[in-house]
C-alpha cells in the first residue's frame, strides 16, 4: 500500500492505532496523558514514537505533510454520563484537534466520538467543525457506524469524522458493513471453555447475541464493570454477570447454570483486540484502555477506505455519508 502515515491523538490503549496499522498506515507518533495507555503503548509497539502529554501542550509542527491524523476525543462533552456540556466542558479536545490538523496539515483527519454528538443539540458545534475544515480545505463526512457492522460482537456505535483534502475527497465513502453478525459466543465461547466449566453450551446458547456496549468509565466514575444498570441487565440476558471482571473463567468447580463474569481478556475479544495485545496498569486501570478503546476491526476499515481515497485505489463503499448541513440543524 505505500508508505503513509498516521499522527495518533488520543490514542489510549491503541485500539485506533492498532486497526490502522492493519489498513497500512505506520504510526509516526501517538500522544496520549495517561501513563498507563502508554505503557500500553511501548509495551505492544517499541518501535512507536509515544508522548505522554496533555494534547492542549502537544505540537504537531513536526508532522507537517503526515497523511492522516487520527484520534478518539474525549467522550465526556458529548455523553450522558458526562452531562453533555459540550463546548463548555474542559474535556472537549476538538478545538486542540482541530489546531493540531492546523499545525501538521495532514490529507485526511479521522476523529470518533460517542453517537450523543450527533444529537440536534450539538448541531452549530458540529456547523462549527464543518467550517473550520472546510476553510482549510477539506471534504468533512461524518456518519453513525455500529461496530457490530464491522465484525465486533457488541453494538457500540460511534460517530465518526473523516475530513479529506478535497483532491481526494471524491474517492473516499464510509465502508460497507460485512453482513455477518459475530455474537458474545462466537468471541469469548471457548475462553469461557478454558477451564472446563460444563455449563458452557447452555452459556453459549444465552450468548448468541450482540452485546450492549462496554463501557470503560473514567478515573473519577465507572469502576471496572460493564456500565450502567441497564446494560448490566442486558449483560444478564447473555448469561453474563456485569457486576465486575473476573481474574479467571469459570471452571470445574462452577454449576452448569453459573452466571460468569468477563475476564479482561475476554472484555478485550469484545472489543476486537487480538490476543497478543497486553494491557500495562492494575485491573481497574487496564479495564478502563479496553472499555474506552476504538474497536479495531472497526478503525481497520475505516481506515482501508481513507487509505484507497489519498491513494486511490478501489475500496468497497456504502452510501455517500457526506455529512448534511440541514439534519445538522433538526
Amino acid at each position: 500500500m505505500g508508505n503513509i502515515k498516521v499522527l495518533e491523538i488520543c490514542a489510549g490503549a491503541g485500539g485506533q492505532a492498532l486497526g490502522l496499522e492493519q489498513a497500512g498506515f505506520e504510526t509516526a507518533a501517538a500522544v496520549e496523558i495517561d501513563r498507563d495507555a502508554c505503557a500500553t503503548l511501548r509495551l505492544n509497539r517499541p518501535n512507536w514514537d509515544v508522548h505522554q502529554t496533555d494534547l492542549k501542550e502537544f505540537n504537531a509542527n513536526s508532522f507537517v505533510g503526515v497523511d492522516l491524523l487520527a484520534g478518539g476525543v474525549p467522550c465526556p462533552p458529548f455523553s450522558v454520563a458526562g452531562k453533555q456540556l459540550g463546548a463548555d466542558d474542559e474535556r472537549d479536545l476538538f478545538p486542540s484537534a482541530i489546531r493540531l490538523v492546523r499545525e501538521c496539515q495532514p490529507k485526511a483527519v479521522l476523529l470518533e466520538n460517542v453517537r450523543g454528538l450527533s444529537s440536534p443539540r450539538f448541531a452549530d458545534y458540529r456547523r462549527a467543525i464543518i467550517f473550520e475544515l472546510g476553510a482549510m480545505g477539506y471534504e468533512v463526512f461524518w456518519d453513525l457506524l455500529k461496530s457490530s457492522d464491522y465484525g465486533v460482537p457488541q453494538l457500540r456505535p460511534r460517530f465518526v469524522l473523516v475530513a479529506i483534502k478535497r483532491e481526494y475527497s471524491h474517492r473516499f465513502d464510509f465502508p460497507l458493513a460485512d453482513g455477518v453478525i459475530f455474537t458474545v459466543a462466537d468471541a469469548i465461547g471457548d475462553l469461557m471453555a478454558a477451564d472446563n466449566w460444563s455449563g458452557v453450551a447452555r452459556w453459549k446458547k444465552k450468548a448468541a447475541a450482540i452485546a450492549p456496549t462496554i463501557v470503560g468509565g473514567s478515573k473519577k466514575h465507572g469502576g471496572a464493570d460493564l456500565g450502567p444498570t441497564r446494560a448490566k441487565r442486558q449483560w444478564a440476558e447473555l448469561g453474563v454477570d456485569g457486576k465486575g471482571i473476573a481474574n479467571e473463567p469459570p471452571n470445574s468447580d462452577h454449576p452448569i447454570d453459573h452466571m460468569p463474569r468477563l475476564t479482561l481478556r475476554m472484555a478485550a475479544r469484545v472489543q476486537g483486540f487480538p490476543d497478543h495485545w497486553e494491557f500495562s496498569g492494575k485491573k481497574t486501570s487496564q479495564y478502563r484502555q479496553i472499555g474506552n478503546a476504538f474497536p479495531p476491526p472497526v478503525a481497520r476499515r475505516i481506515g482501508e477506505a481513507i487509505a484507497a481515497a489519498i491513494q486511490g485505489t478501489a475500496s468497497k463503499t456504502k452510501s455517500n455519508g457526506k455529512f448534511n448541513l440541514e439534519w445538522a440543524a433538526e
